[in-house]
């Protein structure tokens, strides 16, 4: 009953904020008709779009399971490499020191800026968008993870060392656990990144997917399919963003640091 209450906490301000976007995007188009009805799409629109043309539909749906492959791809990656690397970070203070300068520093260069760079090193491939994708993730991923591998009990921690428990046996006794719910909330924040990282990855990079059939539309005036597109992967991320969201509550109700509490 807990995690059902949890999921629903959760949820209700999700759909909450679907109906206000949805609002949004009416108002929108009524304070500024100036965009006009060949270019402004409503919700009807995208909907009479979608159901009536089987052909472009089945195109949009081609080109998001494409984006949807790379986006899940740089996501693994990305938030393997923050769990790795933040637990090295945490563990040895002195390969913190040494590389986290470094790192932020990447994290400084604009992503447009990144892409040609990683598309010269790595291809115009499915490796080169999941590094995009991956790098987009890994950062604000590491240092959310890291921040709550940090927040463990110092109690605990000495408890187990004083069983002599390595500093790699704290981290995985005492460390991980407290962590559990800075990982979720990184997933969660990472899916959209990720989505956003291969969009990118595809426009600048591998010219396949969401991402470069939204770049075609524009100079060939298919503003129907534009606005489909993104209404597509609008909701995709959402319902991902929600689903992260679900089994985090499922899991921290039982292990989390306050499972068993009513």
């Amino acid at each position: 009953m807990n995690a059902l209450r949890r999921i629903g906490k959760f949820l209700l301000p999700l759909a909450i904020s679907l109906l206000l976007m949805l609002l949004f995007w009416y108002a929108f188009l009524k304070l500024f008709p100036q965009v006009g009805p060949r270019v402004g799409k409503t919700p009807g629109d995208v909907w009479t779009y979608l159901a009536t043309s089987d052909s472009a539909r089945q195109a949009i749906l081609a080109d998001l399971r494409i984006t949807l492959q790379d986006a899940a791809i740089g996501f693994g990656v990305g938030m393997l490499a923050a769990l790795v690397v933040a637990a090295l970070f945490v563990t040895l203070p002195a390969v913190e020191q040494s590389f986290m300068p470094v790192a932020m520093l990447l994290r400084s260069v604009p992503l447009v800026a990144l892409t040609p760079i990683i598309v010269l090193v790595f291809g115009r491939g499915l490796f080169g968008v999941t590094v995009l994708a991956a790098i987009v993730v890994f950062f604000p991923a590491l240092v959310m993870i890291m921040t709550g591998l940090r927040s463990a009990s110092v109690q605990a921690m000495e408890l187990v060392a004083a069983y002599g428990g390595s500093r790699w046996t704290r981290l995985r006794m005492v460390a991980v656990p407290a962590a559990l719910p800075s990982v979720f909330a990184a997933a969660r924040i990472s899916v959209p990144g990720a989505l956003i990282g291969a969009l990118l990855g595809e426009w600048l990079g591998s010219g396949t997917g969401l991402g470069a059939s939204l770049i075609r539309a524009i100079p060939t005036f298919q503003y129907n399919r534009l606005w489909a597109s993104i209404v597509l992967v609008t909701l995709v991320s959402v319902l991902l963003y929600a689903i992260v969201g679900v089994i985090e509550n499922l899991i921290l109700t039982r292990f989390g640091p306050d499972a068993g509490r009513s």
